[in-house]
């Protein structure tokens, strides 16, 4: 079996992903490329627990600030840009330390989606428009009227992917689902070694409380003030994410700020249940389940043991390459 090309920690919001990834990295040659969608946009800092400058100092980091917050970064794109940015830290003689909840990247990057067909980028943009102000009942029916193999995983998947599933349709003239099953993957896959972080639901929730205060306390508040006032509406792809639309509401006297919090938390909590679930359903037997309440020294060791067991690079090594650099 050949040596994983990357090592992936994987788990719900707050299980202390990027805790243990840049302790892993002190450890091993390590790159971290995010693995979170809410993270690729630019701006969005607070909200997205993206990490912070001196973080990114520490170790280097590939995938954040991709994008604006009104542009849609797919998994697709994600899986694209990640097998080049692997093969490059690959090439200088480093691990490539994926990190995030974002299953459907880590999902792509191991079993590539459809080559995308080509859409006109003016009809794709006024029909996003239009459909961002469609109520999401009608969103939903119309799914499950053009694409009815796809309607329930896109309607698990919110407004997002509901519109995503109707502009593939309306706009090639073929339903998403067939370009699944029928169109030839974009790209190879890439076998790599994924680590799933788990923790007890009271603890998660516990934690998820204390990450929706301590964002408020950061400046969560006026950073969404900042994006309202760069036009970045509700319907912007990057404004839907769980944190922002509530104290949007706030922001706009809807509600106060203790209930706009009290209803992130409780969102998050949704969200992050349902990246327990795909990510216990969806990964396989090979993931190494991770204790998320383990001394954050021994969730190292376990990642390190677990790695070399996986024929990964040894801690501290480099490879002829970089030694000769």
């Amino acid at each position: 079996m050949s040596p994983p090309r990357f090592l992936a920690l994987v788990g719900p919001t707050a299980s202390g992903k990027t805790e243990l990834a840049l302790a892993v990295a002190r450890f091993l040659p390590a790159e971290i490329v995010s693995m979170d969608s809410r993270q690729v946009y630019r701006g969005m800092d607070v909200g997205t627990a993206k990490p912070s400058a001196a973080e990114r100092a520490r170790v280097p980091h590939h995938g954040l600030d991709r994008v604006d917050p009104d542009e849609r970064y797919s998994a697709g794109r994600f899986a694209r840009e990640a097998r080049g940015w692997i093969r490059e830290i690959g090439a200088r003689g480093r691990v490539p330390l994926l990190v995030g909840g974002t299953g459907f990247f880590l999902r792509a990057l191991v079993e590539p989606v459809f080559a995308e067909p080509e859409m006109e980028r003016d009809r794709v943009d006024a029909l996003r428009r239009w459909l961002a102000r469609q109520p999401r009942g009608d969103l939903e029916a119309w799914v499950r009227r053009l694409d009815p193999a796809r309607a329930e995983l896109a309607a698990q998947g919110g407004p997002q992917r509901l519109s995503r599933t109707l502009e593939v349709a309306l706009l090639t003239g073929r339903p998403l689902s067939e370009w699944h099953r029928t169109a030839p993957p974009d790209g190879e896959g890439v076998e790599g070694m994924v680590v799933r972080l788990e923790l007890p639901r009271e603890e998660l929730d516990r934690r998820i409380g204390l990450r929706v205060r301590r964002m408020v306390e950061e400046g969560l508040v006026a950073e969404v003030e900042r994006l309202l006032a760069q036009g970045y509406g509700p319907e912007a792809p990057g404004m839907s994410g769980v944190g922002y639309r509530e104290v949007a509401a706030h922001v706009w006297g809807e509600c106060t700020l203790e209930a706009a919090m009290a209803q992130a938390a409780a969102a998050t909590r949704r969200y992050a249940r349902r990246q327990l679930t795909w990510l216990r359903n969806q990964l396989g037997p090979d993931a190494v389940a991770l204790d998320a309440t383990l001394p954050l020294p021994r969730r190292v060791e376990a990642v390190l043991s677990a790695w070399r067991a996986r024929g990964g690079a040894a801690p501290g090594t480099t490879t002829q390459g970089e030694e000769d650099g």
